[in-house]
Parts: structure tokens; C-alpha cells; sequence
């Protein structure tokens, strides 16, 4: 007897459906999954199917047990045995998006446990990891007891998520990737939440961003990814609630690595860039009143040096070095105004791309990264800026990576008068969702 004769169902039958705009029953997504899973069921198969849910979508139902069927694909952690509130946080990327970094040791400072089961940066959205590689010994690999240990006795970790979660989120999300089916909502929220449902949080505030250098740009979209991802978590148990953030101007002034942790030691000593600051503060109100803390003063705890306290003794337990010097690059670019005004528009996307063409990025998961490359913002718009000033400096290892850097910035950014509209995009905040 043949093996596909023991299948429960037929896989082309499956992608005629859905080809079709047809329902999939949960059993049917159940097992198709899991064939996936164990290669019954092959990639240009999987391809095939992937198409049809980007082209036809997939409603409430289908994507609640695409979800399940995901997180049944490898292992659940639970929390429980801390004694105290768990929450957790995922942003969909943008640039100089360093949020996770000064937010952590934020929000643990106030005694509830924030796992942050992070990843690396693929094309011009940088990695948390990545990032905290930066750090002079600081290591992202950690076993679960060491996970649990720093957990009960600092209340956070940022470190790599493990294998096995939603291991059939790592295959479909390769397959995705190299398929043009990446910014399918079905797919992107079922990614996100199998993984964040599995890893066993209670609680997860979700930033969804829109604009030019986010996943997507439309609000439109960003607010139906958004409203589906809440009502996954909802469904599952996991009380969850988004905020709807602007991604069409660059986040902070740094863009890279070592940099971005550079910036994020700024918030949490009180400093920083204004809207760094604010997006962390709001993010740390959501995440504590889902915890039962809906009136602690965060905005004290990055004053008043608790949340430093608590960075230093993070980096440390993972055997980083909170005092060591940051890595520079060796060479430096500086871009200037070329008239007096004001800067009206500064895509971030563009200059994404280019921290990327640095080095800062990868463009295959094997790829280093370089820590000391990046892009560090000297005006943002609105402000008013004269002929010779410096406007941005580009940083690299490799002199020769400037002339693409400086490529992809062409037509980024303009200065204009007084009396132009700032093309900022709007409030950094712009709704929440629950």
C-alpha cells in the first residue's frame, strides 16, 4: 500500500479549494500542516497553497486553526510555576525600531516577568539580537532553565527563541519568503501569534506599524493584521491588545546596531529621542495595565535609574559587559543641507536600505552583520536646518559601500520652506486596538 493511501486527505484537492475560494475545514488544515511538517507534503505544493491564501485570504475560523495547527507542529513552554504576571511584546519591524531594547528592563522593573523570545534582522528591518550583539560578550543563546532563572531573579530576558516552537512557522515562513507571499495578513498574523501563543505569555501588546518602512504600508492593512492578530491571541487565552504605530519617518536617529543599543542607553538614563521615548512609554502602560498596573508611573522607572538598574543586570546575566565600549566604524560619510529650510520629508524605508547596504543587514539568514555600520540622523522633519549643516552621517567598515548607500537615499529626503507640509505621515500613535 502507498503512504498517500494512509493520508487523511488529498493535497491537491486542498489547493483546488482554496485556489477556488473555498473553505478549509479544521481538519483539513489540521492535518495539512502537519504533512507539511513531516515533508509529506512538498514546497511546491506548500507554494502552491500559499498563493491561494494570498490571492483568496482566509476568514476568523481558518485562521484561528491555521494557528493552532502551527503551534501543535512543535512545543509549548508555561510560565506559571514564577508566581507572577507574564507579558510579552512584538513589533512588525521598521526602521531604528529599538523598542524591545530600553522596554524590557522597563517594564520588569515593575515585578512582572517579560520573556522576549527575539529574532534576527532579514533585508532593512534590523534584529533585536542583532543588535544586542553589539555588547561585548552578551550572548542571545540560552538554555530554558537559564531562561526561567533570570526570569524569577531580574524579571526579563531578550534571547533567540528555540527551534522547537511552531517549528512549521520556520518552513512556511522560509518557503514565503522566496514565493512572493510574504504580505498575506492569514499568513503574517498566524506566523506571528503561533509562535508568541506557544512560547506561553498571558499577556502580549502587539505594535503593528504602517507606512513607508513598514511591512505594510497601507493603515488600511496594518489595521486589519493588527485586529486579527488581537483576536488570535484572544481566542487562545492570551489577553492581547495592539497599538497602531507610524513607520513613515525613521525611528530615533540611529540606524544599526551598536548604535541603536547606544540610543536605547540614552531612554533608559532618562534621554533619548523624543519619540523613542514616547513609543517605549506607551508601549510599558499597555503591557502593565494587561498585568494589573494600568496606573504605574514608567515614566519615573527612566528617570529615576530603576530601568537602568535592571538593563545592567540583563546584560550582565547573559555575560555581556554593560560598561564596555561599543564598536565604531572605521570609516564615516557625512551628508549636509545644500540650502536653508526645513526638512519636509525623510522616507524611512530608503534609509533603511541603505544602514542595510552598509553592512548593518543581511540579505540571506547566514549572513553576518556588521555592528558598527549605520546611519546616525542628525534632523528629522520639521526641523529647520541651514546650508552646511550636517543632515545625517553614514557609517561603515568598507569605504566602497557608500556609493550604494547614497543610492538608495536619492530623492529620500528634501528641504523645502517654511510655509510646505511637513510630510511626517501623522501622530507616531495612531489607534489602538483590543
Amino acid at each position: 500500500m502507498s503512504s498517500s493511501a494512509l493520508e487523511a486527505f488529498d493535497t491537491v484537492d486542498l489547493i483546488h479549494a482554496k485556489r477556488d475560494a473555498a473553505e478549509l475545514s479544521t481538519e483539513q488544515i489540521s492535518w495539512m500542516i502537519d504533512a507539511y511538517t513531516r515533508g509529506f507534503i512538498g514546497d511546491e505544493q506548500m507554494a502552491a497553497m500559499t498563493m491561494a491564501i494570498f490571492l483568496n485570504g482566509m476568514n476568523r475560523r481558518e485562521v484561528r486553526d491555521l494557528t493552532m495547527a502551527m503551534i501543535r507542529s512543535g512545543e509549548t513552554m508555561s510560565f506559571a510555576s514564577l508566581g507572577k504576571p507574564t507579558v510579552d511584546k512584538h513589533s512588525t519591524g521598521g526602521v531604528g525600531d529599538k523598542i524591545t531594547l530600553p522596554l524590557m528592563p522597563l517594564v520588569a522593573c515593575f515585578g512582572v516577568a517579560v520573556p522576549q523570545l527575539s529574532g534576527r534582522g532579514l533585508g532593512h528591518t534590523g534584529g533585536t539580537l542583532d543588535k544586542l550583539e553589539s555588547i561585548s560578550g552578551w550572548r542571545a543563546n540560552l538554555t530554558n532553565q537559564e531562561m526561567f532563572d533570570q526570569l524569577a531573579s531580574i524579571g526579563g530576558v531578550i534571547c533567540a527563541a528555540g527551534s522547537g516552537l511552531a517549528p512549521a512557522d520556520g518552513k512556511l515562513y522560509a518557503l514565503r519568503d522566496i514565493t512572493g507571499t510574504v504580505e498575506s495578513i492569514p499568513l503574517i498574523a498566524s506566523s506571528i501569534m503561533s509562535k508568541k501563543i506557544a512560547e506561553g505569555t498571558e499577556s502580549l501588546v502587539l505594535d503593528v506599524k504602517f507606512g513607508s518602512g513598514a511591512f505594510l504600508k497601507d493603515i488600511d492593512r496594518s489595521r486589519e493584521l493588527a485586529r486579527t492578530m488581537v483576536d488570535l491571541g484572544n481566542d487562545a487565552g492570551v489577553k492581547t491588545r495592539a497599538l497602531l504605530t507610524n513607520m513613515n519617518v525613521v525611528l530615533g536617529l540611529a540606524i544599526g546596531n551598536a548604535n541603536e543599543v547606544r540610543e536605547s542607553v540614552e531612554i533608559l538614563a532618562g534621554g533619548g529621542p523624543a519619540d523613542v521615548r514616547e513609543l517605549t512609554v506607551a508601549l510599558a502602560r499597555e503591557m502593565l495595565a494587561l498585568t494589573g498596573q494600568p496606573d504605574a508611573d514608567v515614566e519615573a522607572a527612566l528617570d529615576d535609574g530603576r530601568a537602568m538598574d535592571t538593563w545592567r543586570a540583563f546584560i550582565r546575566a547573559q555575560d555581556g559587559d554593560p560598561d564596555a565600549a561599543l564598536p565604531i566604524a572605521r570609516e564615516t560619510h557625512v551628508v549636509t543641507a545644500d540650502s536653508d529650510g526645513v526638512l519636509v520629508e525623510q522616507l524611512a524605508l530608503p534609509f533603511g536600505v541603505a544602514a542595510w547596504r552598509l553592512g548593518a543587514g543581511r540579505a540571506r539568514k547566514q549572513d553576518p552583520v556588521q555592528h558598527a555600520v549605520g546611519i546616525d540622523l542628525h534632523a528629522k522633519p520639521g526641523d529647520t536646518v541651514t546650508a552646511g549643516q550636517p543632515l545625517f552621517t553614514l557609517s561603515a567598515d568598507e569605504p566602497a559601500r557608500f556609493a550604494r548607500a547614497l543610492e538608495a537615499l536619492e530623492g529620500a529626503y528634501r528641504i523645502g520652506s517654511a510655509s510646505e507640509k511637513v510630510l511626517d505621515g501623522g501622530p507616531l500613535i495612531a489607534e489602538r486596538v483590543e
